[in-house]
């Protein structure tokens, strides 16, 4: 056995009165790192992540006694791979068409046997022990299939992709942090004027980290367009808000360099997958894909 689910035990198996084919779901990050189920896998040697991933989802396969669907993530490719694994550790990846429709019942049900409140806890869990690199992961596997699943302007997508940010300002990545936040942010401005201000508060905090001039020109005067509407509108009310209106205002006239106010960004219907204008598109499934096509009797005991 060359990883092992963290943590183990009785938690990280579905619900057994789950119905049939629920989704599970795994990502591959970037840097390989693997997670299923919100539990981040525990790689050995050099298996590859596709392998371990197969195993973990046939070991749920096996507890049900039935097939089990999964959606993959893989991040090292920019893939979405869609799965059918059955008891005997045999697999399939099948195309979109192929696979359940999404449907509030079923989602719900899937939610209900991994709860992504559940993840943000486990997540939360391990930035408290100093863990930002598995918090991270964790993060944005979270956030990524509940973006996939429900699309960005869902409020539990929103909230992870907002704790991602957070991490990745804990990290030191400003960057990401201020990319992360501006798109919660952006969408705050967009559908909900009264919750906006302290998401473009986290976004200008990151963002006065950032040392590239062009990066803080570009992403200053979105800033400085989001606290204008947002005074505009009546709701830049909280001292400590005009304050940072303030300091970006005052940090682009002392750069001198003017960019143009973003154009709106378009609304989005909830459901769609990926919205955000930083967010990689992922190629659509198709059959076939080898690394997750498996035979009978090749998973690990």
């Amino acid at each position: 056995m060359t990883y092992s689910l963290t943590p183990r035990n009785e938690g990280n198996l579905p619900a057994l009165s789950a119905p049939p084919l629920i989704r599970l779901d795994a990502y591959v990050a970037e840097d390989g790192s693997t997670v299923v189920n919100g539990h981040l896998l525990e790689m050995g040697g050099t298996r590859p992540p596709n392998e371990a991933i197969l195993d973990a989802i046939a070991m749920f396969a096996r507890t049900l006694r039935a097939p089990v669907a999964a959606t993959v993530i893989d991040r090292t490719v920019l893939q979405v791979a869609r799965l059918r694994v059955y008891p005997d550790g045999s697999s399939r990846t099948i195309a979109d068409e192929e696979d359940l429709p999404p449907g509030r019942e079923r989602t719900a049900a899937e939610e209900e046997a991994f709860p992504p409140l559940a993840r943000v806890e486990r997540i939360t869990q391990h930035a408290q022990r100093g863990e930002l690199h598995a918090a991270s992961v964790l993060a944005s596997a979270l956030r990524e299939h509940l973006t996939l699943r429900r699309g960005a302007e869902d409020e539990l997508a929103l909230e992870a992709r907002a704790i991602e940010a957070y991490l990745a300002y804990l990290r030191g990545d400003y960057m990401l942090s201020t990319v992360l936040a501006l798109t919660v942010a952006r969408i705050r401005c967009r559908t909900d004027l009264s919750r906006a201000a302290p998401e473009v508060a986290r976004a200008t905090a990151a963002w006065q980290r950032l040392l590239d001039e062009g990066q803080v020109a570009t992403r200053g005067q979105e800033l400085l367009h989001m606290w204008e509407h947002l005074s505009a509108e009546g709701y830049l009310r909280e001292p400590a808000h005009q304050a940072m209106a303030q300091a970006v205002r005052t940090r682009l006239a002392r750069g001198d360099r003017s960019v143009p106010a973003p154009a709106a960004a378009p609304a989005l219907t909830v459901g769609e997958g990926p919205a955000a204008p930083e967010d990689e598109p992922l190629r659509p499934t198709r059959r076939g894909l080898r690394r997750f096509t498996r035979r009978p009797g090749r998973s690990a005991e």
